[in-house]
């Protein structure tokens, strides 16, 4: 995309294409306001459903939280996919397009399960007795739960993406994504207040209803200056070009690498600046050896097959991905244990919840707290401690990303252990007022008691999660940009899906002994021990990350200078650990 210059040759209108009719800053407005309403839609439906299972669909607590995750997994998921189909087929616009009508169309299908009575089981809400929920029923919870998921991933995986396009220098992006960061957490924090309270004091009709009108305006949102915006035809996957890596790497596992790496043994891309592949994971560089020159190479200098024969640039690409893994895998635990705030809702619906006399904080509204906690904690550390602590050193001081991530995976532990000592007091209160056998009974104790827990899962995602894009942004190619920007996506998908796993085990291993730690009734099951379990699996995910940060080694750009001056072009860092 060219960018238009004045006869100096200086930007004449940073923020307009090269077209005056297409894309520029005139659309981006459309674009957030399609996103803010999607978010609040599906994070406001999100934040109470799982009070919505258990109450309106009868199911046990620890179902419930499962369905959660498996539902949260295939969300984060989805965009992966979508990001792959838009780039290697589709394109952004068509891709957001579909996913906010398919979103739309599963926003009207949940509610449809609060609107019909048939499309729910009966329940008793005063004796909290619902007979089992059919096939059927089941079936259409699923399916707009699945259509929900495709319409975000369809949305999620494009949206900054098709912005930036409408920008004329990836420079001028910067703003673009500090409005979207803006636009995602206000979006997220109506959604935990305002939605929640609906839901809460007008029933689930309304509670629905609202979130459908919502992604129907995302939908008008979005297609409203279609003519306006600027449609890049995809182009080659960076998935493609890795899979690639693999495949011809297990063609080529026969041949014998050279003991003296020569550039006219490797395929390079015209232009590259690599002109022999690293020694690190060497069985990669098989996938790069020109075994005949005159089969493997067409007589324009390209490869005959691609599927066979990769560039250099391919091979470091995936070895820097492989490279960065075991860390990032580190975070799926954090993901886990962040994730336990649907059982925190039910926690937090037995307790004291009044604020004054005549308000009480909904609890599905706590999670307000924890993205509170991360504008504030990001504000001091970057406003305030660090100038502090550079003033007082007289030198620049900041945390390496790892010492971050460190932190971050550490606060995660500590919120599993002060939710496990909430948890212990709250239940035995609940017996000592006689409500062994009333659930939904409200303790005399205040849900102010589950700040620690919502305040220190903030510090985790503040400390680990943005470290963690940093991190890969450092240490991967800038080719890469993509995968580094939606690694937290990846964390999110799989730590789901390992919650659900560990809840499903501890349900059917606890309640062969008696009462089911994760109980549909709080009070006699041990929630506390089930908070236990996942502190001590956070303390070995802690040392597992102490071992992959040893056999990492230093980050690329220990030395800033060094990285400077190294002139890698596309694998050099910017940042240390």
């Amino acid at each position: 995309m060219e960018t238009p210059t004045d006869e100096h040759g200086k930007l004449s209108e940073p923020f307009l294409t090269s077209s005056p009719s297409k894309g520029g800053f005139r659309t981006l407005p459309f674009i957030l306001a399609m996103e803010a309403f999607e978010r609040v839609a599906i994070v406001g439906i999100t934040t109470n459903m799982i009070v919505y299972l258990t109450g309106e669909f009868g199911m046990e607590t620890a179902t419930a939280a499962s369905v959660i995750f498996v539902w949260s997994a295939a969300t984060g998921f989805t965009p992966i996919i979508g990001a792959f189909i838009a780039d290697s087929y589709m394109g952004k616009y068509p891709m957001i397009g579909i996913g906010t009508i398919i979103g739309f169309l599963g926003m009207i299908l949940l509610w449809s399960t609060a609107m019909i009575p048939q499309a729910r089981p009966y329940c008793d809400q005063f004796n909290t007795i619902c007979e089992a929920p059919t096939i059927p029923q089941l079936l259409l919870l699923y399916f707009s739960l699945g259509l929900i998921s495709i319409g975000a991933g369809g949305i999620r995986s494009s949206f900054m993406a098709i912005g930036v396009d409408q920008l004329d220098e990836r420079n001028n992006s910067h703003g673009f994504f500090n409005w979207c960061y803006v636009t995602l957490m206000f979006s997220s924090l109506i959604a935990v207040t305002l939605i929640v309270y609906i839901q809460d004091n007008m029933g689930w009709k309304m509670g629905f209803g609202v979130p459908v009108m919502l992604m129907f305006l995302s939908a008008v949102a979005f297609f409203l200056p279609s003519s306006f915006y600027i449609k890049l035809k995809p182009k080659a996957s960076l998935l493609t070009g890795l899979a690639q890596v693999i495949v011809a790497s297990f063609r080529n596992r026969h041949i014998a690498l050279p003991s003296h790496a020569a550039n006219e043994v490797y395929y390079i891309r015209e232009g590259s600046m690599l002109q022999v592949p690293s020694e690190k994971l060497r069985f990669l560089n098989k996938a790069c050896m020109i075994k005949n020159p005159q089969e493997d190479l067409t007589s324009k200098g390209t490869a005959s097959n691609p599927w066979s024969l990769c560039t250099i640039d391919q091979v470091e690409d995936l070895k820097a991905l492989i490279r960065v893994m075991p860390l990032c895998s580190a975070g799926i635990m954090l993901s886990v244990t962040v994730n336990q705030g649907s059982l925190m809702v039910i926690q937090a619906g037995t307790m004291d919840r009044h604020v004054t006399s005549n308000f009480e904080i909904p609890a599905a509204s706590f999670s307000l707290f924890m993205m509170i906690s991360v504008v504030v904690w990001i504000a001091f550390y970057d406003q305030i401690a660090l100038p502090l602590a550079s003033k007082i050193k007289g030198q620049p001081v900041r945390l390496g990303l790892k010492q971050r991530m460190g932190i971050g995976l550490l606060c995660s532990c500590a919120s599993m252990v002060a939710s496990a000592f909430v948890e212990c007091t709250r239940r035995k209160i609940a017996i000592e007022e006689g409500f062994s056998d009333e659930p939904q009974a409200v303790v005399h104790m205040s849900a102010l008691w589950v700040l620690p827990f919502y305040v220190l899962a903030g510090l985790s995602e503040a400390f680990n999660a943005i470290a963690l894009i940093e991190f890969c942004y450092s240490n991967l190619p800038k080719t890469m940009s993509t995968i580094a920007a939606n690694v937290n996506e990846l964390g999110g998908f799989t730590g789901n899906l390992v919650a659900s796993l560990i809840t499903s085990m501890v349900d059917n291993v606890t309640k062969k002994g008696g009462e089911s730690w994760v109980s549909s009734n709080m009070n006699k099951g041990h929630y506390d021990y089930y908070y236990c379990l996942l502190a001590g699996l956070s303390m070995l995910n802690f040392v597992y990350f102490l071992v992959c940060c040893k056999a990492h080694g230093p980050c690329h750009g220990d030395n800033e200078n060094e990285a400077e001056n190294s002139g890698i072009g596309d694998h050099e860092s910017i940042d240390d650990c």
